[in-house]
């Protein structure tokens, strides 16, 4: 199974100029805990991601008022990302390995085009697997603050 079979495709995507507090609400309105942050409305060039840890530990945590935080500075810029023809077992080996429950889903040029999530791979997972998947996320991070990511694929 490859991820193009499983993954979202229309997602909510911010520009890094928009507030946190705007980011925020495009997650309630979304039910989602991600959000990918892409260079413009006209371009979905993937530049970031901004989760609902990323607000907590970053913003909420320290103080910074949400309304006039922009998501250029509180993102994730380093994101692992995979592509549509990745199969499954990459991307859960990815999840798993990097402690991330979502990962943006991009094409050559790095265009966002969607993401998929724990939940997503789980479905299509023995109990087993997705059992061991939910483990490997839940490890005890060593620090408050939110993980910086990397970029595994380009």
């Amino acid at each position: 199974m490859y991820v193009k079979d499983i993954m979202k495709k229309d997602v909510a995507v911010c520009t890094p100029d928009k507030s946190v507090q705007e980011c925020a609400s495009l997650m309630v309105e979304n039910d989602c805990g991600e959000i990918p942050v892409v260079q413009s409305k006209e371009d979905y060039t993937l530049v970031g991601v901004i989760t609902d840890r990323d607000i907590a530990c970053r913003v909420v945590a320290k103080g910074v008022e949400p309304a006039k935080a922009k998501v250029r500075d509180y993102m994730t810029k380093d994101v692992y990302t995979v592509s549509e023809q990745d199969d499954l077992n990459h991307c859960n080996e990815l999840m798993s390995t990097h402690q991330v429950r979502r990962l943006p889903v991009v094409d050559d040029d790095r265009t966002c085009v969607g993401i998929i999530s724990q939940a997503h791979a789980a479905r299509h997972l023995s109990e087993e697997e997705a059992g061991g998947l939910a483990k490997d996320l839940s490890r005890s991070r060593n620090s408050a603050e939110a993980p910086t990511q990397n970029t595994a694929k380009m």
